[in-house]
């Protein structure tokens, strides 16, 4: 401490330290200053740089808690680092505002923008004014985007001609670890994507595209499921494990009983009291089964739990049920199946049944692990692409993949020009912005 300088406290006992010789030291000002930041965001770039291009390499990254993340995505790589440097911060939100807005292109970007302060950092230091150099960034591009207009080509696309659509989604997943079966891959977002596609209005609803995944297997397992897969099972081993014709009951509400809502209490003084409270529980829930059994309801898809014996009643009453299943899930069901969401047990009718042609249950190897597909559904519109793979870490980099084919999709659909690839259209707009300073 001695050396930095000496620790004193406050009258409220609060440490301080006193820094030896800080009347010698400063902040950054000026030219300094600017080149400080412009360090900081140039060694951000150059740690994505390596991982950018179709001979990009992926990072490895250990988080604090031990959990190894294996990714090229550079929204990824920024989001876990480990970055002080409020410039670099930044680049940081610069990259996850394109992965919000656009999907792809997340490492581009900062590399684009560490190449802009690099030669920035060479004009202060001709000693142009930042904000003349602002002013000359902002003209380019204007110019390159316009240029970039121009020289765009009208992409043909439709669901008759999925071909190259395909073809550019692989592009896309060439520099994925995925890309060893990347047409496969591709194939399968291009129909996902189409799925929920209102091609009329070009809206694009990646909230019914659900991508689930499951360690085992291998990656050539991947599947597009015309339905919902929810990672539960039948609520007792004995309830069938397919479900044909399915007409489904979506509950929000507790499958019990009702309890008073009140603060009294029950006291229970003889086996005769309990026996009785006892038939009534049981006497209750028999109504209840009944009333759903009435709606021709076959199969109960419940959102909260029920006891082991509400659970016997139901498979002796030939009902199977699924407990437990989150909110996101009973939405996208409810959605897929054309049912409604019962949040009272009373509001339960025919009509807010939703329909699906088979229900099923997936075993995987020899594990005990067991996911529900709901397929044929009433509503074909919500797609669940199932990811199979070796480890955790595949699985999650397969789902950013995915992501950045899935998004390449939607914008080559809502709006359908491209430009040629390998840096020509870089080159294009650099000769452009070359042209017109000459006019300037």
């Amino acid at each position: 401490m001695s050396a930095m300088g000496s620790l004193a406290f406050d009258e409220y006992g609060r440490p301080f330290i006193i820094i030896k010789d800080q009347e010698t030291k400063s902040r950054l000002t000026g030219i300094d200053a600017h080149k400080s930041h412009i360090l900081a965001a140039k060694n951000v770039a150059d740690i994505l740089r390596t991982s950018l291009g179709p001979k990009g390499l992926d990072k490895m990254l250990v988080s604090s808690d031990g959990d190894v993340t294996l990714t090229n995505d550079g929204a990824t790589i920024l989001t876990m680092m480990d970055v002080k440097h409020q410039i670099a911060k930044l680049l940081v939100q610069l990259s996850k505002s394109q992965d919000d807005e656009i999907g792809d292109g997340t490492t581009g970007v900062v590399v684009l923008a560490g190449a802009l302060l690099e030669q920035a950092e060479k004009l202060l230091d001709k000693g142009i004014h930042p904000i003349r150099i602002a002013d000359g960034f902002e003209m380019a591009a204007t110019i390159a985007v316009d240029h970039l207009h121009d020289i765009s080509e009208v992409f043909e696309t439709g669901p008759n001609n999925k071909e190259p659509l395909i073809q550019l989604a692989m592009t896309t997943l060439g520099s994925k670890i995925i890309n060893k079966c990347h047409r496969q891959m591709a194939t399968i977002a291009v129909d996902a994507v189409l799925a929920v596609a209102d091609l009329e209005r070009k809206d694009i609803n990646f909230e019914l595209i659900k991508v689930d995944g499951k360690v085992g297997g291998k990656l050539e397992d991947t599947v597009l499921v015309k339905g919902v897969v929810v990672d539960k099972d039948m609520s007792h081993p004995q309830m069938p494990k397919q479900v044909k014709d399915a007409k489904i009951a979506i509950l929000t509400c507790p499958f019990e009983p009702p309890k008073p809502k009140t603060k009294h209490k029950l006291d229970v003084s003889s086996v005769e009291d309990y026996k009785k409270l006892r038939d009534y529980e049981t006497h209750k829930f028999n109504e209840m089964v009944d009333q759903v059994k009435c709606t021709g309801c076959n199969l109960v898809i419940c959102q909260w739990g029920f006891d082991d014996e509400a659970n016997h009643l139901l498979l002796q009453k030939e009902l199977p049920a699924v407990r437990w299943v989150g909110g996101p899930e009973i939405e996208l069901i409810a959605i897929a199946t054309g049912g409604r969401i019962v949040p009272r047990f009373s509001e339960l009718t025919t009509d807010k049944l939703g329909k699906a042609g088979i229900v099923r249950e997936l075993t995987f190897g020899t594990t005990k692990d067991r996911m529900l597909v709901i397929e044929d559904c009433h509503n074909s519109k919500a797609v669940t692409i199932f990811i199979r793979g070796g480890n955790k870490m595949i699985i999650e980099e397969a789902k950013r993949s995915l992501h950045d084919a899935l998004c390449v999709i939607r914008n080559i659909l809502k709006d359908n020009r491209i430009v040629y690839g390998g840096g020509a259209a870089e080159i294009s707009c650099s000769l452009a912005v070359e042209q017109m300073t000459d006019k300037i």
